[in-house]
């Protein structure tokens, strides 16, 4: 790295998920915050047909205006592709290209910041790429995102460690739709098998995707006929489905930075969720478009239970191999139980998102919240680690 230069930060954001409009409004959010006398931003969008594209750095466009989400789309710089570059006799593994054009480097990125939520993005698939060539990237790895996005791998690992996790069910695509292979008594069983299963959890459960985020396309199903309904709408999202028992309390959340120097995670105040617009559950109106949808910090718990939490995040993020940084998910019973729900590998970066928020009250703000996950990706070495 040229130290006569600012360090060229890539700051990729948009994708193919459903979480699209989400991972603008974050990048906004980070745009506007990031440390421009240290670091040379370039912004690069993903439409949600998959093309990378240079685009404008103005993060007023990329807030919810009016209830309007923004889109990479209507930021994008015409005339502009990105593609990557797989011959390692390049610095930085990305070229623009243009119609007529011989493609050109983008310039001697030195990491990149994708700020991807959901499937081709947050799952291990880009994480991939930049590995193949080459390029320093902020956040998880391959496995850990892979994992981490997945629900149900991730709450295979979380038991495995012992961590304490609620019930559920997976409801695949082969137990519950006819794929024009199996006889349709066959999916007929499977399907009552999986209903059975569900049954036992107990009313009311939640239906989720298991490998989304954002809380697109969850439901809450009080009875077998809403249950079916709910299955139905997570299958347009993905063909596997998690259902969960509900569980009474509180939700809690908590984030965490891998450590400094390879010293242990640190996690930051937990918060109480405060579900605003009269919803039944943090959903994606709720979490996104809601005034009066808010955090307590730290949440109205005993003290040694807060340290329990922090404890509890850091031990889902070592158990996941997460780097850089990653939100943990709880509920809290009125009993005290505490119990593990999600982990997010990139968590949300709005302005109304719990982890930039937390690590504010924790005393870390944005700006310098930026640069630990920008540095700490920096010093990492390239290949296996």
């Amino acid at each position: 790295m040229n130290g006569q230069r600012k360090i060229r930060v890539a700051v990729v954001f948009g994708g193919r998920s459903t979480e699209h409009a989400v991972s603008c409004v974050g990048a906004g959010h980070i745009l506007a915050a990031i440390d421009r006398d240290r670091y040379e931003v370039v912004p690069v969008g993903i439409t949600r047909d998959g093309r990378w594209v240079l685009t404008a750095d103005d993060p007023s466009r990329l807030a919810i205006r009016g209830g309007e989400l923004p889109s990479v789309e209507a930021v994008a710089t015409p005339g502009t592709e990105v593609a990557a570059r797989f011959d390692r006799g390049g610095a930085s593994g990305l070229v623009v290209t243009g119609p007529g054009e011989v493609p050109r480097s983008l310039g001697e990125v030195d990491v990149v910041l994708p700020l991807l939520h959901g499937a081709y993005g947050e799952d291990g698939t880009l994480q991939g790429l930049l590995e193949m060539t080459g390029t320093s990237y902020v956040g998880a790895g391959v496995l850990a995102s892979a994992a981490g996005l997945d629900k149900e791998y991730m709450k295979l690992i979380f038991a495995g460690r012992g961590l304490p996790v609620g019930r559920y069910v997976i409801v695949r695509d082969r137990d519950w739709a006819p794929d024009g292979t199996s006889p349709a008594q066959q999916v007929a069983t499977e399907r009552k098998r999986v209903l059975d299963e569900i049954g036992e959890l107990g009313w009311p459960v939640f239906v989720k995707p298991a490998r989304g985020g954002s809380s697109i396309g969850i439901s809450r199903a009080g009875d077998q006929a809403e249950l079916e309904e709910a299955i139905e709408a997570a299958r347009e999202h993905d063909p596997k489905v998690l259902v969960e028992a509900a569980v009474e309390g509180i939700e809690i959340e908590c984030a965490v930075l891998e450590g400094i120097d390879g010293g242990p995670p640190d996690a930051s105040v937990p918060a109480q969720v405060l579900v605003g617009g009269g919803a039944d559950f943090y959903d994606f109106q709720a979490k996104y478009l809601e005034a009066d949808t808010g955090l307590t910090i730290p949440p109205p718990i005993p003290g040694e239970h807060v340290e329990q939490i922090r404890q509890l995040a850091c031990a889902a993020f070592d158990a996941l191999s997460c780097e850089g940084l990653a939100r943990v998910d709880f509920f809290y019973t009125p009993d005290g139980q505490i119990l593990l729900n999600e982990i997010n590998t990139m968590p949300g970066m709005t302005p109304a998102s719990a982890f930039p928020v937390m690590w504010e009250a924790t005393g870390l703000p944005l700006p310098q919240l930026v640069d630990r996950i920008i540095q700490t990706a920096l010093r990492k070495r390239r290949g296996l680690r």
